[in-house]
């Protein structure tokens, strides 16, 4: 992965915005698109028909009839750099090449901050909002030992478990990098009391989302935003987690893509360990210490 440094988008990255801010233009149909013509560009100005052979369904073709007018793809990339957001495409050897490998990876991530090429060695660390007293205690010491370890660690600014492993890399003076359900503009940065922890991750780090600005927090981008943070990561830690909760999507994902699941085991009274107990159960590997996540990758005490 090529390092991506703030204020680098190419001249074709307007096209894959302008698309993006169709509604019901997402990453599959997007893929078609990119198939059928020579670039984004020509896609732009053909017409429905042409569209239509790229596979396109009816109800995509109306979206594009009628909301393509309205969109000027130089203005629209005016306002990204109004608001400090840069735009990596699928295209771009900046782009993420772990996040490739994935099914379906996001055709374009917005980005406000830096990537770079120590990030491909980096750990997804999630878990509950509603964190006990020993989840607090526990997500720091392990999150700063892999921070200080070298790993960049990626989580999605949520209130818990994300909020703590960020500041904790960040503390240790290590990356972290937050996956948003939303646009990147701070008007849409969620949660809102996380908005001054987002300001820092951007000068430390980066905050990612394939959503582009104006787009408002709303629960079904959550579990999209899920499977960008397993898919920049060698594997994921689970800390804290009830049974049915967003980290356990995640850790899914991580799964389905072949990347290592991490658990945190703890009492089974509570209903926070029954997450990460039962992915045990599964053949998560358990964790006691950032040790046996390094021992688990075949990572020395500090990455290259």
């Amino acid at each position: 992965m090529t390092e991506f440094v703030k204020g680098k988008v190419s001249d074709r990255a307007k096209y894959f915005n302008a698309f993006n801010l169709i509604k019901g233009i997402g990453p599959i149909s997007l893929k078609k698109i990119l198939s059928r013509f020579d670039s984004l560009e020509d896609a732009w100005s053909a017409n429905l028909n042409e569209l239509r052979q790229a596979g396109l369904n009816r109800s995509t073709l109306e979206q594009i009839k009628y909301q393509r007018p309205k969109i000027n793809p130089d203005r629209e990339i005016e306002r990204l750099i109004k608001e400090g957001v840069d735009l990596i495409t699928i295209n771009d050897k900046a782009y993420p090449e772990l996040l490739k490998e994935i099914y379906i990876p996001p055709p374009l991530l917005y980005i406000r901050g830096n990537l770079k090429s120590s990030d491909r060695i980096s750990l997804g660390v999630v878990g509950t909002r509603q964190l006990s007293a020993y989840g607090h205690r526990i997500t720091p010491l392990i999150t700063a030992d892999l921070a200080r370890a070298g790993l960049t660690i990626i989580s999605g600014l949520a209130k818990g478990i994300d909020t703590l492993a960020h500041k904790a890399a960040l503390k240790a003076n290590g990356r972290t990098i937050a996956v948003l359900g939303s646009g990147l503009d701070k008007k849409n940065i969620y949660p809102q009391v996380n908005q001054h922890l987002s300001e820092i991750i951007s000068q430390e780090g980066a905050l990612l989302s394939e959503f582009p600005i104006g787009t408002k927090p709303f629960a079904q981008n959550f579990p999209q935003r899920n499977r960008i943070v397993a898919g920049l990561s060698l594997g994921i830690l689970v800390i804290e987690a009830p049974k049915k909760s967003g980290a356990l999507i995640t850790a899914r994902n991580a799964l389905e893509q072949n990347r290592d699941v991490f658990a945190v085991p703890g009492s089974i009274f509570s209903r926070n360990s029954l997450g990460p107990n039962n992915l045990i159960k599964l053949g998560a590997k358990l964790v006691n210490q950032a040790s046996d996540i390094l021992d688990e990758l075949n990572l020395d005490s500090k990455k290259d």
